[in-house]
């Protein structure tokens, strides 16, 4: 086994050190490159200068300049109307960017993208042309009431949001928050021990580790988080299942908090019937918490469904509406996303359609067994297979074949459960 030092390096591992500048860059180009594309080529402005420097063209006669004077008068004309096409563009663009810069009270967990190590060859991967248009972003659900957010909590909702920014499908995939992976350490366990033992830093480790994926940027939500976004966009709508009320009104029940301020003390409102109706934040937010029926497999379905709801209102809000949810709402949020890579997202948020949705390990690579002092843990039969499906999922590659990494943590994984009774 590869020796570990505090930061959750390997000697042993071919781990590499994701470079943070290079990694933003990357991100950022392909989902900018249309925007660059549509500005004046700086190209066209340095022959213009040329032309006109040099003399070359010019002539001494009077019709000349009179034919130049029209052409820059056009020109003038042009560079007018196009300027006042970006000032629209940059007004609805200002208006998203003032929301988050008001916001003073976001936890803003700023991590060292130096800890964030990436398996080998996974960087060159995602430089393809295949794949340089995707955006992968984690997402934690922590099961916090008093605003904590950091490294001590468990997450009981980890995810991975896919984001082609080409095209604005986005594909989300639920991590079971008891599968048995290496946590970030070369160390096995319930894959929500790593943001408990190193917060965001050791999660996105865990993640890209075992999943041959790139990640650097996480959002992390509390309950009230999610609550009171629900109740601003007005409720969503979820068809919800006889068998299913009797344990959110016992969630909504149970998420009450002892501070007067948090909206999970006001009163409930049970749910009295099944059916396709719309659910406030806490019935919401409780309806995600529901473990009883279809286990934690139909937890993260629930989960998926509440968020694919959240963002089919939000398509529909106007820009001041969204406005107002962030400042409200980020006081319960973690985040190492900047101002301006929460303005890129959020401006197209009208274009964005969750086009797949999932949980990882995938129902024929998994089973579930206690796994000695670990307790109950959903186990990848074959890690390796579970992560090439997931890169066919994400990004239509089919055939991935998966680092040496992961295979290896494949093989561990498959010897450290193989004595216990998995099915």
């Amino acid at each position: 086994m590869a020796s570990t030092d505090r930061t959750g390096r390997t000697s042993g591992n071919s781990h590499k050190k994701s470079n943070s500048k290079k990694s933003s860059t990357a991100r950022s180009s392909s989902s900018r490159s249309s925007v660059s594309r549509s500005s004046a080529p700086a190209g066209s402005v340095r022959t213009d200068s040329a032309v006109y420097a040099d003399g070359a063209v010019r002539r001494s006669t009077g019709t000349s300049k009179k034919a130049a004077a029209k052409k820059r008068k056009a020109r003038q004309r042009r560079k007018l109307i196009l300027f006042a096409l970006e000032i629209v563009a940059l007004i609805v663009l200002g208006v998203v960017i003032w929301g988050v810069t008001t916001v003073t009270k976001m936890d803003k967990i700023i991590i060292n993208e130096e800890d964030i190590v990436i398996n080998e060859q996974v960087e060159e991967i995602f430089q393809t042309e295949e794949l340089k248009g995707y955006r992968n972003i984690a997402l934690f659900g922590v099961d916090s009431r008093k605003g904590k957010l950091g490294k001590g909590q468990r997450t009981d909702t980890i995810m991975v949001a896919s984001i082609n920014m080409d095209t604005g499908e986005v594909k989300l995939c639920s991590v079971y928050r008891d599968t048995y992976l290496n946590t970030g350490t070369d160390t096995y366990n319930k894959a929500n021990a790593a943001y408990a033992q190193g917060g965001p830093e050791q999660a996105l480790n865990m993640l890209n580790w075992n999943l041959d994926l790139n990640m650097t940027e996480y959002v992390t939500v509390g309950f009230d988080a999610l609550i009171e976004t629900i109740d601003l966009l007005g409720g969503v709508q979820i068809d919800v299942k006889e068998n299913e009320i009797e344990h959110l009104n016992n969630y909504q029940r149970s998420m009450f908090a002892e501070d007067e301020n948090s909206p999970l003390n006001e009163n409930i409102v049970k749910v009295t019937s099944p059916g396709l109706q719309t659910l406030n934040g806490l019935q919401a937010t409780a309806y995600c918490r529901i473990r009883y029926v279809g286990n934690d497999f139909g937890r993260t379905e629930r989960q998926r469904k509440v968020i694919m709801a959240c963002l089919e209102k939000a398509k529909k809000s106007d820009p001041m509406r969204l406005v107002e949810i962030l400042n409200k709402v980020l006081e319960n949020v973690a985040t190492n996303l900047d101002v301006t890579e929460m303005a890129s997202i959020l401006k197209d948020v009208a274009k964005y359609e969750i086009t797949g949705q999932d949980g990882m390990p995938f129902e024929s690579l998994r089973g579930t067994g206690t796994v000695g002092k670990k307790g109950s843990c959903v186990v990848p039969l074959d890690l390796s297979a579970n992560v090439s499906m997931l890169h066919q999922f994400f990004f239509g590659v089919e055939g991935y074949v998966p680092s040496s990494q992961v295979q290896e943590y494949s093989n561990k994984i498959k010897s450290d459960t193989s004595q216990y009774n998995i099915r």
